[in-house]
């Protein structure tokens, strides 16, 4: 799925910007135009989001052999009425931002995206809670008294078809995402894996990523907690399409790289892009 960025926070910040999903053993989304970006320094809680850690075969949950469980990554994607998808944008863009920006809120809006390859007229986006589960109750409570919050529901709710989310924990060898100016392509490409395969997966593509890191293109990697189980989601950002082409062509000329890709490919029923 190709998406444009709404906005990307950078901390990562864009405004509702583009992306192309995927779902590898699946279909393919893509948005336009970016939301937030994430800000990195000392301290900066970004700095804790992803670290290195070797993956070994399971001796212990996935939450815990794969994650640094401190960060939770709540998926919001809405399918929008096609007349109201302006209406969307520009009523998306003032609430989300002050959401993001209210310091007592214990989340911040990472990414923000609408289609524009893929399934048409949805958007997606990606909140992240600093202090997991915990701030994910807390947040919900919080909205709950937001007369302004509750307005915008009630509004949004007359222009959408469907909405769904999911929670997720992101992958600790991935790495920290780099900030990022807006006017990126981002594709989504989620994968959903056999039960009893997620260390594999983590295994294969941790030797995998090192093949896709030249061009900062891999922004983010993450697995389903609350929602579907055994889903995967890769985020990844290019200037265009083109360049895309050019990364990913490169990439094969990488030794690993084919290995990492026969393996993603063999045994797993759906893939979306």
């Amino acid at each position: 799925m190709a998406l444009k960025s709404l906005r990307v926070v950078a901390e990562m910040r864009g405004f509702l910007g583009k992306l192309c999903c995927s779902e590898s053993l699946g279909p393919t989304r893509c948005f336009s135009r970016s939301i937030p970006a994430m800000v990195s320094g000392p301290g900066k809680w970004i700095d804790k989001l992803l670290h290195v850690k070797q993956v070994e075969p399971a001796t212990e949950s996935h939450s815990k052999a794969l994650t640094n469980k401190e960060f939770v990554f709540e998926m919001q994607v809405h399918n929008i009425k096609p007349d109201r998808m302006g209406d969307y944008i520009t009523l998306a863009e003032h609430h989300l931002t002050r959401v993001h920006e209210m310091e007592h809120y214990p989340c911040r809006l990472f990414g923000s995206w609408s289609t524009a390859f893929g399934q048409q007229d949805q958007a997606v986006h990606v909140w992240v809670y600093e202090d997991g589960y915990r701030s994910v109750k807390h947040m919900s409570e919080l909205l709950w008294e937001d007369k302004e919050y509750l307005q915008y529901k009630k509004k949004r709710g007359e222009m959408l078809v469907s909405r769904s989310n999911e929670l997720l924990l992101p992958f600790s060898f991935w790495g920290q995402p780099p900030e990022r100016e807006p006017g990126n392509l981002y594709e989504l490409r989620s994968y959903h894996l056999r039960p009893g395969t997620l260390i594999e997966w983590a295994n294969n593509w941790s030797r995998g990523i090192s093949h896709r890191r030249e061009q900062d293109e891999a922004v983010a990697g993450m697995f389903c907690q609350i929602g579907d189980l055994y889903v995967v989601h890769h985020l990844w950002a290019y200037k265009d399409l083109q360049t895309r082409k050019d990364i990913r062509e490169a990439a094969w000329r990488k030794p690993g790289w084919d290995e990492c890709v026969a393996y993603t490919g063999k045994g797993y029923p759906v893939m979306v892009n």
